[in-house]
């Protein structure tokens, strides 16, 4: 008796640790490269680090690009309409979001961000990822095709951290590098285009001579990041104000 009251115990305490453990599944809206929401429900993509939306990397030209946006829009083009399954890990990330490893039509999805370049291994929590990002970065793939800072680095904007990626830098690229794409000031002189979400959710430009510029608040909580030219902010899917 007194042994199945002790197993029932066991049971009991165990019952919302398992129900932490619970898979979520369904559509995703994704917000950045390794975090997203299905339902209610808050998950970070755990075992990799992809870059924040306002990210600034360089291509393989030495050309800025936000690089952490391209993370986001390519898991979105490749999982964004299908239902995922998500196994969550019974843990919350520092922000209160569950930590899960996800899958969509059998296929792991931190595999394929690391593996093509999008996110990086977060070794200090698993080696999952490690020989994926081993072939991102000898095949040149995603940020790897040029030059860029570390995500969790670039985070914290350390100065002293390495420029990783296939290309030589120039001298200038580690003032590029830590820049934000949705920062309160320009990353650099060629880049003051401000882009900014209306009301409608409709993406709107302003250049310098706009006369709403001067009162668009730089922040990425309200959706906003520069752009260098007109063709970089129309291929964002921008339009020019038309005020």
């Amino acid at each position: 008796m007194r042994l199945r009251k002790l197993l029932c115990a066991v049971l009991l305490l165990s019952l919302p640790a398992m129900a932490q453990a619970a898979d979520i599944t369904g559509v995703p809206k994704i917000r950045e490269g390794d975090y997203l929401h299905i339902g209610n429900s808050r998950i970070r993509l755990g075992g990799i680090d992809a870059p924040s939306v306002d990210q600034l990397c360089l291509n393989t030209k030495g050309e800025r690009w936000a690089c952490g946006a391209a993370a986001r829009d390519e898991l979105t083009k490749h999982f964004g309409g299908k239902s995922w399954t998500c196994h969550s890990r019974a843990v919350t990330d520092r922000r209160g979001r569950t930590v899960a490893r996800c899958e969509a039509d059998g296929e792991d999805i931190q595999k394929w961000m690391v593996s093509n370049g999008w996110a990086l291994a977060l070794t200090r929590v698993s080696r999952d990822y490690e020989a994926d990002e081993k072939t991102a970065r000898e095949a040149k793939a995603g940020m790897w095709q040029g030059a860029f800072i570390a995500p969790w680095d670039w985070r914290i904007r350390n100065k002293k951290t390495a420029i990783l990626g296939a290309i030589t830098p120039p001298e200038h690229a580690r003032a590029i590098l830590l820049a934000s794409a949705s920062g309160s000031s320009a990353p650099s002189p060629d880049c003051t285009i401000k882009g900014n979400v209306n009301r409608s959710g409709e993406c709107i430009f302003h250049q310098p001579t706009s006369r709403w510029y001067a009162k668009i608040e730089m922040k990425i909580s309200k959706g906003t990041r520069w752009f260098c030219s007109v063709e970089e902010a129309e291929a964002a899917g921008c339009r020019e104000t038309r005020r």
